[in-house]
This record gives structure tokens, sequence and C-alpha cells, in this order.
């Protein structure tokens, strides 16, 4: 039931960002048209479409962090043993943790100039725009200790230590294969020898 719930939760992100991303592409499109064939625009197409690339990198966020797409360097984590990389791996959730909390903490620390600071086309309030911090922030927080939870439990395998992928090269090739990167079976494939 609660997987349920959580995989609605993900999917309604997946909806919004969709959303926010043929909005931009629509109002953008249609305002270049506009000004080049009709010599007119959308006055609030600009500012519009830069508030939802915001909510689109903040929510694009939450979802790369639970499907471990971010791109990172794990030359050394790879490397270590499997304490190590326990122990990288809750230094780096604890350190993102901690992100989390900052963004959560910055954004209400403004909320109340935000909520008085108007955009100057739409005339939206500007917590509209960086309120998706609060969504982004409490997301990948409970994302954060679900894994630690995860690792206490045992419930984590070895590869999932690994939070990141070195490029997206790596995450598509690790994906269709689902038992690590290529080099390892290269040296398996040759009794243990490079």
């Amino acid at each position: 039931m609660v997987n349920r719930i959580v995989d609605l939760y993900f999917k309604l992100i997946e909806i919004v960002l969709v959303l926010c991303l043929g909005t931009m592409v629509f109002m953008v499109l249609g305002n270049v048209i506009l000004r080049y064939g009709f010599n007119s625009g959308i006055a609030v197409s600009e500012e519009l479409s830069r508030f939802l690339f915001v909510w689109l990198t903040f929510l694009g966020a939450v979802l790369g962090l639970r499907e471990g797409a971010h791109l990172g360097v794990d030359t050394l984590v790879r490397k270590l043993p499997v304490l190590g990389r326990k122990a990288c791996f809750v230094a780096s959730q604890g350190l993102m943790l901690m992100c989390c909390w900052l963004f959560f903490i910055g954004t209400w620390r403004q909320h109340d100039i935000n909520v008085g600071n108007f955009a100057p086309v739409t005339g939206l309030p500007m917590e509209w725009v960086f309120g998706v911090a609060y969504v982004s922030a409490g997301s990948m927080a409970v994302i954060i200790l679900a894994k630690l939870v995860q690792l206490l439990l045992g419930k984590l395998s070895d590869d999932e230590l690994i939070s990141v992928v070195e490029s997206e090269e790596q995450g598509v090739i690790d994906a269709a294969t689902h038992d690590g990167p290529p080099l390892t079976h290269a040296v398996a494939a040759q009794g243990g020898r490079a």
C-alpha cells in the first residue's frame, strides 16, 4: 500500500514535469512565431517559462535522486571494500540530507519576503516560484532517509551503495546488464586477470 502511494506520488511529479516542459515549449515557440510572423507576442511567456524551468529543475532533481541518475565520480568508491562503501554511502547521504535541510530552512526564512514580492509581468507572488524548494527538499529528504533505513536494515545491496553514475552511458549500460560495470565482466571472463 505504501509503495503504491509512493509510486503515485512520483507519477504525479512526472506528470507535472511533462506539463511544465510542454507548456514551456508551447509558450516559447508560440512567442517566437508571434514575434517574427505577426510582430506581436505573449507578454507573460518569457517570465512563466523561467518559472516553469525552476520547477522543472527542482522536481527533476527529486526524480533523479530516486532513480540514482545523478552524475558523480565513483572511481574511488568502487575500489573500496563493502565497509568502506557503506561509510561513504552514509557520509554522502548525510551531506545530502544537510543540503536538503539548508534548502528547506532557506526557503522558510525567505517565505515572508517572497510572498510580498511579486513578479513584474504576471504579478504572481515569488513564493509560487521558489516554494518548489519545500517540495524538492522534503521529497529528497524522505528518499535519503528511506535509503539510510534500508542500509540499517540490511536491505540495500552492495551495488546500491553507489548512488551515482559516472556517465550517462554507464548508467544505461548498468541498467541493461543489472550486474555492475562492464569492466567487472571482462576481468571475470579472463579469470580475474586484467
